[in-house]
């Protein structure tokens, strides 16, 4: 595409002990190329010594190496903080904010959705939730089920602590704290990949000369990103034939509970929306973005699904059952339901609905 997007702000969230910053760390150790903002309460919960610090690049900001950089604010600095990290000249990925200290997940929600920088846009809100010290946790923290009640995923860390039968145990009632269709991700020491919450870039030119990366991996021994993404399918599809747009979100809606992440490029062709729509959905979150097709670039669909315990062959054909032969006879009114989960709203949408912004959070909708 030929447009740079909005840089997508992930909320990790978590109480203490729950292994939110563990989480935090893995995700830097495998980020490959990716350039990350990382926004914080205390550069002491980032493992900075592992990351040879390059030096200070501004007021409360220093440098993790290979572009990441971090942060540490209250929560009156934040917007401040987006603003400067998603200034062009760091040329950041993804930004990925500490919840824990700085305000109620509900209230960061908030502030991001409501965040008038065009450069920067709300990409979901995870919660790490401790399974050995579950039940101890939300008898101490009663907000807990609230907090869970408006994450997109959830990674219910330490499995390794719980035997099987405790580990369903709390996936049922994690099922019913949460919404209807959130993903719930197991993962030991921390360890999900990347991919689950942002692109991934390949690897730069810093790997092999001291990198965080190989200081990491030399402290740990191996690749643990290696085995993490193991745990997890990615299947594929790529279509020449636009979508049904209706199709398509009954196909969204119906997602089955493993799959965890969806991402590429779809091709409606309806009349008046003909534009390419960018998709990212982690867990419920869903978030279309129009652009314009670069010049000669083909009009077609491309999606990679990931997940885990899926039918990748099962999604392919439900996929395939969505295309449309004649999208340039559709209504466009059947575009409703994508443009629901659009930012900013084209100013053609007809009479479709207003999205409804009366609940608390206002959260983007999910599906």
């Amino acid at each position: 595409m030929n447009s740079r997007q909005p840089i997508p702000v992930v909320v990790l969230a978590g109480f203490l002990g729950s292994g939110k910053t563990t989480v935090l760390n893995h995700l830097l150790a495998g980020r490959g190329g990716t350039r990350i903002g990382v926004v914080v309460n205390d550069f002491g919960s980032i493992e900075i010594d592992a990351m040879s610090v390059a030096g200070q690049v501004g007021d409360s900001m220093v440098s993790l190496g290979g572009g990441c950089l971090c942060c540490a604010v209250d929560g009156s600095e934040l917007d401040a903080y987006l603003e400067k990290l998603s200034a062009p000249v760091h040329r950041i990925d993804v930004i990925v904010i500490e919840a824990s200290g700085l305000a109620e997940p509900e209230e960061m929600i908030r502030m991001l959705v409501a965040n008038e920088n065009p450069a920067v846009r709300y990409g979901g809100m995870v919660e790490v939730v401790d399974a050995a010290e579950f039940d101890a946790t939300r008898a101490r923290h009663p907000e807990t089920d609230r907090h869970l009640a408006v994450a997109d995923l959830v990674v219910l860390n330490k499995t390794d602590r719980v035997d099987p039968v405790e580990r369903a145990r709390i996936e049922t009632e994690l099922a019913a704290l949460c919404a209807p269709g959130t993903p719930v991700v197991g993962a030991a020491h921390g360890r999900i990949d990347p991919e689950l919450l942002f692109d991934r870039r390949p690897w730069t030119e810093t790997r092999g000369q001291l990198s965080f990366e190989d200081l990491f991996a030399q402290a740990e021994g191996h690749d643990h990103c290696t085995h993490a993404h193991a745990a997890y399918e990615s299947t594929e599809f790529t279509s020449e034939q636009a979508l049904s747009p209706r199709r398509f979100m009954d196909f969204l809606d119906r997602r089955p509970a493993g799959l965890y992440r969806i991402k590429g490029y779809v091709w409606f062709g309806v009349p008046g929306h003909e534009e390419c729509y960018e998709i990212q959905a982690v867990g419920r979150f869903l978030r279309f973005a129009p652009q314009p097709w670069g010049r000669g670039e083909p009009r077609l669909t491309q999606l990679v699904l990931i997940g885990s315990g899926t039918d990748g062959e099962g999604l392919v054909r439900e996929l395939k059952a969505c295309r449309e032969e004649a999208p340039q006879d559709a209504n466009p009114e059947s575009m409703w339901g994508v443009l629901r989960y659009v930012d900013r709203p084209e100013e053609d949408w007809g009479d479709a609905p207003e999205p409804d912004t009366s609940e608390t959070p206002p959260v983007p909708p999910t599906y």
